[in-house]
């Protein structure tokens, strides 16, 4: 039976279940509060300068071939990937960096050179983790969680104790050398949460590292927007951006449409992909499912302060990514989420996006984007913003040996509070709930309201969990559960 559902947001989630639904048959629109598309991996473009403002690493590209499958595609029949060489380099000080091979044979061995007999110690640790990707992958992050019995599989129950230990006592274990530990410890970052908190089955982003290798759409990760948007409209997906919701419409606990700049939209369903908490004060406080001490009391992974600057000159010697981990990664973490403040000496990250694609800026000229990690909620001010862009220039001149100060022709930076403003939020999270053991699965805020019928959620507050490739999977899931009510109660859904 064709229903008429409203989608809110257009990040990936969104995009993803759009799909799914209009392909199942239904009348999608999808409603964007910003005026693009894309939600956090919206593009900025300026003064000739192109950015991804947020996703920045391609990763687990099954995922994306799977997606695309689904509807008899293939990614290149929408953008070309390239395969970064090397993936990615960590910088541990002036002139002390280690470069990521684009194979795993040379990361091996780079392995070897810096701890000797860690080369075939990485191999058996990659070899654990490529199986976890399977068991992952096949029997675990594609389940909506709806309960416990979901996890339970032979090969989950041969790994149970995976997920009573953790990522950084594992690693810790068989790797001596700082460097070392800092790399590896590195890919769980992307989960949300720190690496001592993170069961050990998530080794399996190590795999998704080492094993399957750090990719880039060749204009940018917007080429995945894109082509996602393409697909939609192409299965009769309607989009409306500058479409801020003010409410959720609830007649006799069923959601029924909603209030768009004022105006009233009527829809059998409603799917929201913008933040789980904030969809929840669109409707009256009786039919919110968490509480505010709920999510006060969740492990939220960081928000972040990045800078987007355009240079007058290429800039040697560094890599389309770089990690600066020429800090204390235990103290910033514990500003992130123990005592949360900024930090002292920040982690920081950096992309060069137009070292892959010269588009990216005028012609002789270098886009850059660099990002620091920070506790969700806590104050963001100017003052702040530039203290801490002349804290990670001053570092980058001091490893790199390149001031880049007196090339900068473009600055914006974006932080806590434009996090909040631009998608609504929790306390300014840049990444959703982090994938601790207590927030894995079924213990994640559920897909379908239990209070409103016809509510139902999808992102990275949901499960599978944050990240771009779990996103395409949550709107996935989003969609088959909604399929499924609607063929189960095709009168009342």
């Amino acid at each position: 039976m064709k229903k008429k559902i409203a989608v809110i947001g257009s990040g990936f989630s969104s995009l993803a279940a759009a799909c799914y639904l209009a392909k199942d048959g239904h009348a999608v629109t999808v409603y964007e509060k910003n005026d693009t598309i894309g939600g956090r991996a919206r593009q900025l473009k300026k003064d000739g300068f192109t950015f991804d403002m947020g996703p920045s690493w391609y990763w687990m590209p099954d995922i994306f071939e799977r997606f695309f499958a689904d509807f008899d595609k293939k990614p290149s029949d929408y953008y070309e990937l390239i395969k970064l060489s090397p993936a990615y380099s960590v910088y541990f000080g002036p002139n002390e960096h280690v470069e990521i091979a684009d194979n795993f044979t040379a990361i091996c061995n780079t392995f070897e050179e810096i701890e000797p007999g860690s080369g075939i110690k990485l191999a058996n640790f990659i070899g654990k983790a490529k199986n976890n990707y399977a068991i992952a992958m096949t029997d675990l992050v594609y389940r909506p969680g709806n309960s416990p019995l979901e996890l339970v599989t032979a090969k989950t129950i041969q790994n149970l104790g995976q997920f009573f230990t953790n990522i950084s006592g594992d690693i810790r274990k068989q790797f001596s050398n700082p460097k070392l530990v800092s790399i590896l410890e590195f890919p769980v970052l992307f989960l949300g949460a720190k690496p001592s908190d993170t069961p050990s089955f998530y080794s399996f982003m190590n795999y998704a590292d080492f094993g399957m290798g750090t990719w880039h759409p060749k204009t940018g990760m917007f080429d995945v927007v894109k082509a996602m948007q393409e697909l939609a409209t192409a299965l009769g997906v309607t989009f409306k951006t500058s479409s801020s919701i003010q409410k959720i419409i609830v007649q006799n606990n069923k959601a029924t449409g909603l209030v768009i700049n004022g105006e009233n939209i009527n829809a059998d369903l409603v799917l929201s992909g913008a933040d789980y908490h904030h969809t929840e004060t669109l409707v009256d406080k009786r039919f919110r499912q968490y509480s505010e001490k709920y999510w006060n009391s969740r492990v939220f992974a960081p928000s972040a302060l990045l800078f987007y600057v355009g240079l007058n000159e290429k800039i040697k010697g560094i890599s389309h990514h770089a990690l600066f981990f020429d800090t204390d990664f235990e103290k910033h973490a514990k500003s992130i989420y123990d005592t949360p403040e900024w930090p002292e000496a920040p982690l920081f990250y950096s992309s060069f996006p137009s070292k892959t694609d010269p588009s990216t800026a005028p012609e002789g000229m270098e886009s850059a984007v660099f990002l620091i990690p920070l506790a969700p909620g806590i104050d963001d001010t100017p003052q702040l913003r530039d203290k801490y862009f002349e804290i990670i220039m001053n570092r980058f001149g001091t490893i790199t040996g390149t001031d880049l100060r007196k090339s900068i022709v473009f600055k914006e930076d974006y932080c806590v509070n434009d996090f909040t403003s631009d998608y609504n939020s929790y306390k300014g999270n840049a990444y959703g709930l982090a994938n601790t053991l207590m927030q894995t699965a079924f213990l994640r805020p559920k897909l379908k309201s239990r209070k409103i019928r016809n509510l139902y959620f999808t992102g990275q507050l949901t499960v599978p969990g944050p990240g771009v490739p779990p996103a395409l999977i949550s709107g996935k899931l989003a969609a088959g559960l909604i399929q499924k009510d609607i063929a189960n109660k095709p009168d009342q859904r």
